[in-house]
């Protein structure tokens, strides 16, 4: 053993040794427990192992010709056109109106799933149904905290361009079909978010507000409300930004907007349009995010409320824009519609091709979001810490910076349109559809994980770097501990959030399930 390691040991016995939790001998029971949970961490590595060589040898062996070369001169010329974008006054006036239906959408469904969120987040969380009387509060809370919480996870498996496509065979083309398609599996994304948060939250104002007398309601606006509010805010502008990319997707099957523009402009190889485009949804991107970074740095009470006050003026600006009409959702129309659907939905029926291409279409989407999150994990992990705003060398804050700007350049790109690409130079099946959505997704986790950096406990690692440790072992033995769980719960939350995406990527030709 090196001497760096000797002193990372010893530097770590002495704080065990100070640690209360350890000065006395461990019980049986818990190292028993320890080994169960070891035996269970290494049988998951095992899995996981297993998944990834699975997923890989199908990808690879998909067929005789991975690679297509003849699109090599097409892809250059794609990359070529960003530099000459189009920027005639016709066009730019027509990106204009599909860049605000784009918006009020994105503005209307991020609303929408803001307050299915936050009712549903706290109706699903475990503090909503504590209860200190022994009498009925664990049979109150096991009864039905895990029905609910069971029944909003279904939204969430379920893409906004299949909710779309759903929806457009009961309201027809309505701006409420776009509205809706974001906010309900939004909504349920919110809702497990904000269940996480307020389970993460101190409990104590909530627990000796109900020991007071006070309702639920008022317990939970007084005792925790307070401590989740920043995250929930900085949270929903997150949640905007993937609005407007779910928006874009929306345009491309039909729902009108920038996505709309992009898929004609696609149809007719307009590469100089595509690029206009992009750079709107770049454009934009970048600004929802630099403003939620300046809220979450500089911004005081009463900018906060600024700011709030002109996202309610701004969403029902867009749903006049909009001229969406709650009505017709009870509309008889509607409901004759709707139950014409819901008969014809049971029993299913196989698609053309039979159960089987069913049954293959769908391990190919299992393939495709293991190979994404796969390539995403390798890309995230070393470019979270590039990319965390503690950077202290000036060369190392621009090239931070730099960073920052390219992951929001090509998360900001919607899946279909990365697929597309992709295509270009490789045949359709997983490895074409995983690489697209691994693109994306690498650059969503890395910033992700960059804001994990930035708030981690750094006392580990300052407590090590003061011992006189080396960088490289503080930020194994330091950092390391307490960022892998963070950067492997955001890797299976985005992984679920991949297996949706596959769904899009199948639309335009990729392969999986999207493609039948």
């Amino acid at each position: 053993m090196t001497q760096v390691d000797t002193s990372v040991l010893d530097v770590w016995e002495d704080v065990e040794r100070a640690s209360p939790r350890t000065a006395s001998q461990p019980a049986p029971g818990r190292e028993r427990s320890a080994a169960r949970a070891l035996h269970r961490r290494r049988w998951w590595f095992l899995g996981v192992a297993v998944g990834l060589l699975w997923a890989w040898w199908r990808a690879l062996t998909a067929g005789d010709q991975l690679i297509n070369t003849g699109g090599m001169a097409q892809l250059g010329e794609f990359a070529s056109a960003a530099l000459r974008p189009e920027l005639s006054a016709d066009f730019l006036e027509v990106i204009a109106d599909a860049t605000m239906t784009t918006l009020a959408y994105a503005l209307v469904g991020t609303a929408l799933a803001l307050a299915i969120g936050l009712l549903l987040g706290t109706l699903t969380s475990e503090l909503w149904w504590h209860d200190d009387r022994p009498d009925n509060g664990r049979r109150r809370r096991r009864r039905w905290w895990a029905p609910v919480r069971a029944m909003s996870a279904v939204p969430r498996g379920v893409h906004e361009a299949v909710f779309a496509l759903v929806l457009v065979q009961i309201l027809g083309r309505d701006p409420l079909v776009a509205v809706l398609a974001i906010g309900i599996p939004f909504g349920a994304i919110t809702a497990k978010v904000v269940a996480d948060m307020i389970d993460d939250a101190a409990p104590e104002p909530y627990l000796a507000l109900r020991q007071a007398g006070a309702r639920r309601t008022t317990a939970m606006l007084y005792g925790v409300a307070p401590q989740v509010a920043a995250p929930i805010g900085s949270y929903a502008a997150y949640r905007f930004e993937c609005s407007i990319r779910s928006a874009a997707v929306l345009g491309v099957i039909g729902a009108g907007g920038l996505g709309f523009e992009l898929a004609l402009s696609f149809q007719s190889l307009r590469f100089e349009q595509i690029w206009t485009i992009v750079y709107v949804l770049v454009a934009l991107a970048l600004i929802v995010d630099s403003g939620g970074a300046w809220l979450r740095r500089r911004g005081r009470r009463r900018a906060r409320r600024v700011v709030l006050g002109a996202a309610l003026f701004a969403v029902v600006a867009a749903g006049w824009w909009l001229a969406v009409d709650i009505s017709t959702l009870w509309s008889r129309r509607t409901r004759e519609l709707a139950g014409s659907l819901a008969a014809d939905a049971w029993p299913p029926s196989a698609p053309s091709g039979g159960w089987g291409q069913l049954w293959r279409a769908a391990v190919d989407t299992v393939a495709m979001s293991i190979i994404a999150i796969s390539l995403a994990v390798v890309v995230a992990v070393p470019a979270a810490g590039w990319l965390a705003r503690r950077q202290r060398r000036p060369l190392a804050r621009i090239g931070s910076a730099m960073g920052r700007l390219a992951a929001t350049v090509v998360r900001s790109i919607p899946p279909p349109v990365w697929a597309l690409v992709v295509l270009y130079v490789v045949r359709p099946g997983p490895l074409a559809a995983g690489i697209a959505l691994g693109i994306g997704t690498a650059a969503v986790l890395a910033r992700l994980g960059a804001d994990a950096v930035e708030t981690a406990d750094r006392r580990p690692t300052t407590a090590l770097l003061d011992a006189g440790v080396g960088k490289m072992n503080a930020a194994l033995y330091g950092t390391m501990p307490v960022l892998a769980p963070r950067f492997a719960g955001l890797s299976v939350y985005r992984w679920e959030v991949t297996m949706r995406e596959s769904v899009v990527v199948g639309i335009v030709g990729a392969g999986g399930l999207g493609r039948l």
